[in-house]
């Protein structure tokens, strides 16, 4: 139902403008490449559809978030049917530490008073654990698709530690909350600089 949505909406949008609409659309919380594959063919399933039915046919792109460890762990194979990834690094949290974000408020406080982790890792990402799987992931992902457009989505693409390291693993793009725009700009300005964002020193 949310392809047919998509793809309708793209060749309506066309119609009105004149101009080609790309959906690219994101598969969430997957942990295999079989799991893709299955949801993949229910979607170009839908594309076939719709252009049937429309007689306009539609280009897109199918892609995936990557919000599990073994999905980052396994990023090769997965980019051989994703045509891009996003970090879900919310969930890439909780599942790498196995800690709900809803229930970490309660006790992530004194864990940083304390020196137990040295930032909330829900507000800025942790580089040596979440960070390493998101490096793994680029790195065997683009192994296997050498043009693999890979960003993250959530609120670390607001926070000017987290952008830094973004553009270090050399991700594509950032997306956040419309109100952590401006700072997520100025955070990727400074990175393409080489300026270390506040509290990085």
């Amino acid at each position: 139902m949310q392809a047919r949505a998509i793809f309708e909406a793209a060749v309506e949008a066309a119609k009105r403008t004149g101009e080609p609409v790309v959906p690219e659309v994101m598969v969430p919380l997957i942990a295999t490449k079989a799991e893709l594959d299955l949801v993949k063919a229910s979607i170009d399933a839908m594309a076939q559809a719709v252009a049937r039915e429309s007689g306009r046919s539609v280009k897109y792109q199918v892609g995936t978030m990557i919000e599990l460890p073994r999905a980052s762990l396994r990023a090769a194979e997965i980019a051989r049917s994703a045509e891009f990834f996003s970090f879900g690094t919310n969930d890439l949290t909780q599942t790498t530490y196995g800690i709900s974000r809803d229930d970490a408020a309660s006790f992530l406080g004194t864990y940083v008073s304390r020196g137990v982790l040295p930032s909330d890792p829900f507000v800025s990402i942790d580089r040596e654990g979440v960070g390493e799987l998101m490096r793994i992931g680029v790195e065997r992902g683009r192994k296997a698709r050498r043009k693999l457009k890979v960003g993250i989505c959530g609120e670390h693409g607001g926070d000017p530690a987290s952008v830094a390291f973004c553009h270090e693993i050399a991700l594509d793009y950032v997306s956040c909350s419309p109100f952590r725009v401006p700072i997520a700009r100025l955070a990727a300005a400074q990175a393409a600089l080489g300026k270390v964002p506040a509290g990085q020193a």
